[in-house]
């Protein structure tokens, strides 16, 4: 495994250095990251072991395209999965209720009633995801008044609903979460929008110079093994997400079942009394209130990171052996062949920073790369080429996209700007986390 021990080892500030917070928030990144489909992040990693040797067989969840579709909210939809929506408010999602605060749907065992069972695994995501379905359920809400603004019409109000939500949130994953990790230069030169015909309206269209297929669009496994686990390097080992409780880890070593469940953000659980989220302290919400900023994309990762517990990560409990292992076990060319293929110069020996010459593992090349040429305010040109190529691509391959369906479409839906749209817009227009706890 050439330079996985430089990788493995590079995971804590060096002497005299520090690492530093980018000004982009956290859940401007954590949002589209967790809700795309499974979670593109989700996605990914099964993209990735479904080639390992041990793959687990008949994952019910494994048959899933590759598509910005919010099947985590939608699962197969009403017909379906009817237990994942409220029988005395058709079409709308059920939401769980107790102790005056809004939680997941769940059963008598605490399972969470959700599309995908892992956007459970964390308080912080859980919440996304309710607020998520709780978006659904305000624009099926005003279903009537959004009408005349859809360029496309409907067969019913669900699907009208479903469809204004999966727009928006494309949106968001282009325009709000994609333009900030991968960086301008590099998303303008993927994503441009001009007439199509001459005196035609500018409409958006993506020009990937790498990103091909023969018949099907798919995850290529150097976005799922390695540039699209940049993510891993931006989270904190604490966070404080209402006014009440104080800064908490994320994870702790032991099992969630046998830990103190005031102690942590570990999910698969009931939302414990006065932990519902304020949004304000992760979204720029508040005039003034800067929201909290995501740790510099760069090759160090908290320890909390290292120590998985077992529901989350069963055998190997460090998140960088598990990406390094990962990469090896599928082949990954390394990050220096990857940036040769695209007509880069690679990074020095020098740049790398490994105990020794060769092949860098892309995973950490991609961290590497955007800590030494962006500073670690985004990824660099590799890792940001390959993350911002498969996401447009994938997005106009697919049919029900705006992207594919109307590429001059804008959102329509009420935001801070006209014509834009943010995932603060978006948690505006539920109205839930705003108020302090």
């Amino acid at each position: 495994m050439p330079g996985a021990q430089g990788g493995r080892g590079d995971h804590q500030p060096q002497p005299g250095q520090q690492k530093v917070a980018v000004a982009v928030p956290l859940g401007v990144v954590l949002a589209p990251a967790r809700q795309g489909g499974r979670g593109l992040d989700q996605r990914a990693a099964d993209a990735a072991d479904q080639r390992l040797p041990r793959r687990r067989r008949g994952d019910p969840l494994g048959d899933r395209t590759p598509r910005f579709d919010l099947d985590c909210l939608y699962g197969r939809g009403p017909a379906d999965q009817p237990y994942l929506y409220d029988a005395e408010r058709p079409g709308r999602f059920l939401i769980g209720r107790h102790d005056d605060e809004l939680d997941l749907p769940r059963n008598e065992q605490q399972t969470a009633l959700i599309g995908d069972p892992r956007n459970d695994e964390n308080i912080i995501v859980s919440q996304l995801q309710l607020t998520m379905l709780l978006f659904h359920n305000s624009v099926l809400d005003r279903i009537e008044e959004l009408r005349a603004a859809e360029p496309v019409p409907e067969p019913d109000d669900f699907t009208l609903a479903q469809r204004i939500v999966r727009w928006h949130y494309q949106w968001v994953v282009v325009h709000d979460f994609l333009r900030r990790i991968v960086g301008e230069e590099t998303l303008n030169a993927v994503l441009r929008r001009e007439p199509r015909v001459p005196g035609g309206r500018r409409v958006e269209k993506a020009v990937p110079a790498f990103f091909h297929w023969r018949r099907a669009p798919f995850i290529p496994v150097e976005f799922s093994g390695a540039a699209y686990r940049f993510g891993h390097s931006l989270v904190r080992a604490r966070y404080k997400f209402n006014t009440t409780v104080p800064a908490l880890p994320i994870f702790t070593p032991e099992p969630i079942s046998q830990s103190d469940p005031l102690s942590h953000l570990g999910g698969f659980r009931i939302l414990p009394p006065v932990w519902q989220i304020e949004w304000p302290r992760f979204f720029p919400l508040e005039e003034g209130r800067a929201p909290v900023p995501v740790r510099a994309v760069d090759t160090r990762i908290v320890p909390p990171l290292l120590e998985l517990p077992p529901e989350a990560a069963a055998g190997v409990a460090s998140l960088v052996e598990r990406n390094l292992t990962r990469g090896v076990q599928l082949g990954l060319p390394s990050g220096q062949a990857v940036a040769g293929a695209m007509g880069l110069e690679p990074l020095s020996h020098a740049d790398l920073g490994l105990p020794r010459r060769g092949g860098a593992p892309l995973w950490y090349y991609v961290l590497r790369e955007a800590e030494v040429l962006a500073g670690g305010r985004h990824l660099g040109p590799v890792g940001g080429r390959i993350v911002a190529e498969v996401f447009l691509g994938l997005l106009a391959a697919d049919p029900s996209s705006y992207l594919s369906t109307d590429p001059g479409w804008t959102p329509t839906l009420p935001s801070a700007r006209p014509g834009e749209f943010t995932m603060s817009d978006l948690i505006r227009f539920t109205g839930f986390g705003l108020a302090e706890v």
